[in-house]
């Protein structure tokens, strides 16, 4: 059976993540309830006749998938995967705008067609030429670790050598002013707006998209390895630990071979009850990284989670920034990654140093 190789990174964030090394650019936003993008030159990755028809998530997943082809020195794959909570909503909000303002005639079906899920990896395929296997998982909170999932299958089968993998979500002001009505976004005139010492519920919302190349084969610049991923639904609180502990066992490890820990706290009081037992007793002897801070609370905030673990072993480093604790290592070998939201939609993620 294949082993799986992350050997390419790309990813556009509220931070700058492109044309850096690790976050030493990062700047903490705690006075808006929706973090910017930090946005690259468009036209450097995309031909401004294109640019023009093209909602902002098109546009970052394909840079974000641009990005990480040129790390893994690839010019295309056999595979694109892609998970997203929302898909394409400013050009959904778009199409359903057009409806009420012409009363339902003479629409032009282009935010229609640009609208649907699956728009980010078709534009991604049309621009490499990649005929293979396309397909985007909309599963909530754990729809970039499903097509996680299904491309380490893909590879452990070896039904393909080479797959794109990314998460990719977005905001559009009616969506956004649905959330705050409904209780899911923080308070307007509440700041400082602060993730780890949150006493309020909501969260702060955030957008991006996070893309990494996979291959079966480890090379020069392979950045880890992905050793295991799982899903749950549903999970009491106190079930949580015993999972993490089975999910650990079942590859051959115990809590004290974790080298770093990747938790999803967003600042929702309730929300974050799942992880203070791991915090303050499981993993109190081990180094604590957070990371929804620097790019907010969104479905696929996840693929940005895997991205500052990857490059923490990548770098062998942990920016001041993202740290919970001030613990250390030497050396970052295996790290864990655990987020859900709101109880459900668990995910563990273990990666490794090749």
């Amino acid at each position: 059976m294949k082993k799986t190789y992350i050997n390419g990174l790309g990813c556009i964030s509220a931070q700058k993540t492109f044309d850096t090394v690790f976050l030493e650019e990062a700047e903490l936003n705690v006075n808006d309830t929706v973090l910017p993008l930090k946005t690259p030159v468009y036209k450097d990755f995309i031909s401004p006749v294109a640019i023009r028809r093209m909602a902002k998530g098109v546009k970052n997943g394909i840079v974000a998938s641009a990005l990480a082809l040129r790390e893994a020195k690839l010019e295309t794959v056999e595979a694109i995967i892609t998970g997203t909570g929302m898909g394409c909503i400013e050009d959904s909000e778009k199409f359903l705008k057009s409806i009420l303002d012409n009363d339902e005639q003479f629409l032009t079906p282009t935010s229609f067609i640009q609208s649907t899920h699956n728009t980010v990896g078709g534009q991604i395929a049309l621009g490499m030429h990649c005929k293979g296997y396309n397909l985007t998982y909309v599963n909530g909170s754990v729809s970039f670790e499903s097509a996680l999932y299904d491309a380490k299958m893909m590879i452990e089968e070896e039904e393909a050598s080479s797959i794109l993998v990314g998460g990719i979500d977005e905001t559009a002001d009616s969506a956004t002013s649905l959330f705050q009505l409904a209780g899911i976004i923080k308070e307007e005139n509440q700041s400082p707006y602060s993730v780890l010492e949150s006493t309020t519920k909501g969260v702060v919302l955030g957008e991006g998209a996070t893309f990494f190349v996979l291959e079966n084969e480890i090379k020069v610049h392979t950045i880890a390895e992905i050793l295991d991923v799982a899903i749950f639904n549903r999970l009491d609180l106190e079930e949580v630990e015993s999972k993490i502990i089975s999910f650990l066992a079942s590859n051959d490890l115990e809590i004290n071979d974790i080298d770093a820990v990747l938790l999803g706290h967003n600042g929702d009081v309730d929300s974050d009850l799942y992880y203070k037992k791991l915090t303050d007793i499981t993993f109190s002897n081990i180094p604590q990284v957070y990371y929804k801070h620097l790019s907010g609370e969104y479905d696929t905030a996840s693929a940005f989670g895997l991205w500052v673990g990857s490059k923490i072993i990548q770098t062998q480093n942990i920016p001041d920034i993202a740290k919970i604790n001030t613990l250390d290592k030497q050396v970052y070998k295996t790290v864990l990654l655990y987020n859900q939201r709101n109880g459900i939609d668990h995910s563990f993620t273990l990666i490794s140093k090749s």
